[in-house]
């Protein structure tokens, strides 16, 4: 499958378009920019891990002297939002997600890469939809005003959080997709 790449110059490459080496230096680029913001949430999710657990323990304790945190529980829940919504990119750039592949490890490599292919263009889309959807209602409840009951905290910007990282998930997935249709092509 070898579609030819039309060059800036304006001539006309004979390399597939997914192995011309612009495109190839612009995919490297991207894959890297994602990594760099796939750490940086490596980081915040491990950051709201430990703060999960510190305010766990400091209630643990308390509550064993008769003065339980009020507003323990209220943080635990925007910290596991955190925690799990960095999880999301991080772990797909990591190929850490569950597959089941027992059908597709008795195909040929160039049919594998094309149903990786697939289910990267699939989960692409799907996570992108989520991600839209996921931005419209934080927009709702920060319009609302909803607050957290206890400690009253907007939840607002925790949902933009979620939605920021289904969108950096469909990204990682994007530059999958490309990864896999360029191992399809080689084939």
């Amino acid at each position: 499958m070898t579609c030819p790449a039309i060059l800036p110059s304006g001539h006309v490459s004979a390399q597939p378009f997914f192995n011309h080496p612009s495109a190839v230096k612009k995919m490297n680029f991207f894959s890297s920019s994602l990594n760099w913001f796939t750490k940086l949430l490596r980081l915040l999710g491990a950051c709201a891990l430990v703060a999960m657990m510190l305010v766990t323990c400091l209630d643990v304790v308390l509550r064993a002297f008769g003065h339980p945190v009020v507003w323990a529980v209220d943080m635990t829940q925007f910290f596991a939002v955190i925690v799990l919504a960095c999880a999301l990119p991080v772990t797909q750039v990591e190929r850490g997600h569950v597959g089941v592949d027992l059908l597709v490890l008795k195909m040929t490599p160039r049919n594998q890469a094309l149903m990786d292919s697939l289910t990267s263009f699939v989960s692409t889309v799907l996570f992108a939809v989520v991600s839209w959807q996921m931005w419209i209602y934080a927009r709702e409840l920060s319009t609302k005003g909803e607050v957290s009951m206890t400690v009253q905290i907007p939840k607002a910007p925790f949902i933009y959080l979620v939605s920021v990282c289904f969108a950096l998930l469909s990204l990682v997935l994007l530059s999958d997709l490309v990864q896999n249709i360029r191992k399809a092509v080689k084939e």
